[in-house]
């Protein structure tokens, strides 16, 4: 048999010739008449290379019919012929031979591998890859042969074109037939009997591999066993294959079949894969290939269908997203199925919800669907779909019907609070949400400005989240004024003072009219926070404040207030009397720093022994220790006097040592400023043509320096002519007469310049 891109030939045992389509409809019919086996080529431009075998009658040379040359002859018999472009190549017994037309020289002879093998039962196969590449397979073994055009440097009486064995490999099995497919190999396989390489039911079969040739072996991509007929009883020699490169189809011949093999295309891989139940992996290919596939359009049902049918419902339902699409009637198609099996919880996640929308009531069935077995589920939907969805107020009779059931149910309240919300009925969602205490009553009132409708539920919202609530009245205060706030809470001064509290530390003089309230807020909510207040408050009453305190007994905050007034005495009494505490008492007199309170103090302390011993050991950097030690009256038992005095000793000499560092540090500084100074004035002057005499304003140097001229400059930088002085007596009592009017200072040092 031999292949064209248009038609096939075909050549039998009995002397016939058929051509046939590439279908392999019979066209015409031809009939030797002897009858011979035929082996067939094809014509080549305007050559003929053909070849008649049959068991009588072999053919043992090569002619080239346009020049009757005979190109080869006396080895054997020539058992295949092979032509392209302007190469022939042929095998006999010996080897394959390769012919050059345009120089009509034979370039090389490729030897025979395995002499062991009969070239009759083994015949070699021979395939052009391209025009310069041959690719030869005899017995067991595969040669790649590429065509080269020589060195001319190199030729001198040698053919213009050698050959270049590229790659050489040994296979498993003898070898019926090569074709190329790209850069791959298609190889037509003859497997013995008693072959330990394939499993027994395969034996004796011929095998269509696909393999990749290497530089020292091969790869096998793939391998199939054709079933032709009468396959126990062929030969290696039974068995041929051809091509089209047109169409990329394989033609396997054997003495009772043909069978025609072409490369699997997507849809050929996809028909595996769903053979195989890999629906994942068919939709893949599906979807990377859709240009290309031509019958598999409804994969992605088949596999819905297949997850449905297995019960992994999620899955199926997910896969929807994907298969599905755009197709809005497959999408409610789906639905429904979900819905008559039970199993519409697992499709309502994944159902359109973008620009494209499935019909209202799909929605709303499955809201109805959740809302009667599954409240949680229900509520989650509700926030994750868009309200454009489904019909808001239908859903919301449905929510009021379940809560008259159940009326106290905080998930169906939370669900109707938010349908309220996308409905933009915001009063009854605040209503809800207040009632409920619901962290997201702030998020609505922010969001939607709802701080008109929060007038008159400031105390609901204090006491749901005092913080929060004050936060957002402050933030908010010019929607929700101060006074509005302090009415609504004068009857709950507890969350009064909170409010004005956090207003106090946000600005001092704010709420300044209010600060005579908070001082009972403050004693009464909270006593740590309002001796600060009094410190910070420009705008608190001192009396009433003190009236305040004094009703409470508050001696701290009354010490404040009496300092504050001016009455301190009567405040470090009460430190002394009430507090009983010397350190503090002592920190009072040092913050006000008066000589008649230290006098009061050590009064007061004088006949209290551990009164004496917190002054002894505190007051020295304040008051001469020794006025109160003098004091002290003889024979008093005073705890720790020793180590009392040993630190005022110390302090002493602590004092002593600072003064003397002190002194050094000074005497240090000043010789260092000196020497600064000293250097500063013995530094020169740059006197040049710029400088005039501040007395006759011309310029200081003389024209022509040559000839002798006196200059005089102060430290002060003025400079004058020796003879412009008033008095140019002694030059070191002159000063200079611009500063001298001031007063003497750096100028009265002068330098004189003589030349």
């Amino acid at each position: 048999m031999t292949v064209h891109d248009k038609f096939l030939a075909l050549g039998t045992h009995f002397g016939k010739v058929y051509l046939l389509d590439i279908q392999g409809n019979v066209t015409q019919k031809f009939e030797i008449t002897h009858v011979v086996t035929l082996t067939l080529t094809l014509l080549f431009s305007t050559y003929l290379c053909s070849m008649f075998c049959c068991p009588l009658q072999m053919l043992t040379n090569l002619k080239l019919m346009k020049y009757t040359s005979v190109l080869h002859e006396g080895e054997g018999n020539i058992t295949n012929v092979k032509w392209t472009a302007n190469l022939i190549a042929w095998a006999n017994n010996v080897g394959v031979k390769i012919y050059d037309i345009c120089s009509k020289q034979r370039i090389t002879n490729v030897l025979r591998d395995n002499t062991s093998l009969r070239p009759d039962m083994y015949p070699c196969s021979l395939c052009w890859k391209d025009n310069t590449t041959l690719i030869i397979g005899w017995g067991s073994s595969v040669k790649i042969c590429v065509v080269k055009e020589r060195d001319p440097t190199q030729m001198r009486d040698l053919p213009s074109r050698y050959v270049e064995i590229v790659s050489a490999f040994e296979t498993e099995f003898c070898i019926s037939g090569l074709a190329p497919l790209a850069d791959q190999l298609v190889t037509l396989y003859y497997v013995k009997e008693n072959s330990e390489h394939v499993e027994e039911e395969f034996r004796t079969r011929p095998r269509l591999d696909i393999i990749q040739p290497l530089a020292e072996g091969c790869e096998e991509i793939s391998s199939d066993a054709l079933t032709v007929r009468n396959f126990q009883e062929n030969q290696c020699r039974d068995y041929r294959l051809e091509h089209s490169e047109g169409e990329s189809l394989f033609y396997i011949i054997s003495p009772k079949d043909i069978v025609v093999a072409k490369e699997r295309d997507q849809d050929d891989h996809i028909d595996w894969l769903l053979e195989k139940k890999k629906y994942e992996e068919a939709l893949m290919a599906a979807e990377i290939s859709f240009k290309n596939i031509k019958r598999h359009d409804k994969i992605g049902m088949a596999y819905i269908n297949h997850l449905v049918e297995r019960g992994d419902y999620d899955a199926a339902a997910r896969k929807c997203q994907k298969v599905l699409g755009k197709n809005m009637d497959l999408w409610e198609n789906e639905v429904y199925r979900f819905k008559t099996i039970g199993q519409l919880k697992a499709i309502s996640q994944y159902l359109p919800r973008g620009d494209l929308r499935l019909r209202p009531a799909i929605y709303e069935m499955i809201l109805h669907e959740f809302l009667k077995t599954d409240y949680e589920g229900f509520a989650t939907l509700i926030r994750e779909w868009p309200g454009e969805l489904y019909n808001n107020m239908a859903i919301v009779q449905a929510v009021n019907e379940h809560l008259k059931k159940d009326p106290t149910n905080s998930m169906l309240l939370t669900t109707l609070a938010e349908l309220y919300t996308y409905d933009q009925r915001y009063d009854r969602a605040l209503e809800i949400y207040l009632k409920l205490r619901h962290k997201d009553v702030y998020q609505l009132i922010h969001k939607h400005n709802l701080f008109s409708a929060i007038k008159d539920k400031i105390v609901l919202l204090m006491d749901f989240d005092k913080e929060k609530a004050v936060d957002m009245l402050l933030d908010n205060e010019d929607k929700i004024s101060m006074d509005k706030v302090v009415e609504e809470l004068k009857d709950r001064p507890e969350l009064l003072h909170v409010y004005l509290h956090k207003l106090f530390k946000r600005d001092h003089h704010k709420g300044q009219k209010y600060h005579e309230r908070q001082i009972s807020l403050y004693a009464e909510f909270d006593r740590p926070n309002l001796l600060p207040f009094l410190r910070e408050s420009m705008h608190c009453p001192l009396e009433k404040a003190l009236e305040i305190c004094q009703q409470r007994h508050f001696v701290e905050e009354t010490v404040f207030l009496l300092s504050r007034m001016g009455n301190c005495r009567r405040a470090l009494q009460m430190i002394m009397e009430e507090l009983a505490d010397v350190d503090k008492a002592i920190e009072f007199a040092k913050e006000q720093d008066d000589r008649e309170l230290w006098e009061d103090l050590i009064s007061y302390s004088i006949d209290k022994p551990p009164f004496i011993t917190g002054l002894l050991n505190n007051i020295g950097t304040h008051v001469d220790p020794i006025l109160l030690i003098h004091r002290i009256k003889e024979g008093m038992e005073i705890p720790n006097l020793r180590d009392s005095l040993v630190k005022i000793l110390q302090d002493y000499n602590l004092q002593i040592l600072l003064r003397e560092g002190c002194k050094k540090i000074l005497v240090a500084d000043s010789l260092s400023l000196l020497q600064k100074m000293h250097r500063t004035q013995k530094r020169g002057v740059r006197v040049d043509e710029e400088n005039i005499c501040e007395s006759c304003h011309t310029p200081i140097l003389p024209s022509d320096t040559a000839q002798a001229f006196g200059v005089v400059v102060f430290h002060c930088r003025h400079m004058f002519h020796k003879e412009c002085l008033p008095s140019p007596g002694n030059v070191r009592i002159q000063y200079c007469n611009i500063c001298s009017a001031k007063r003497r200072g750096p100028g009265s040092g002068i330098l004189e310049m003589k030349k």
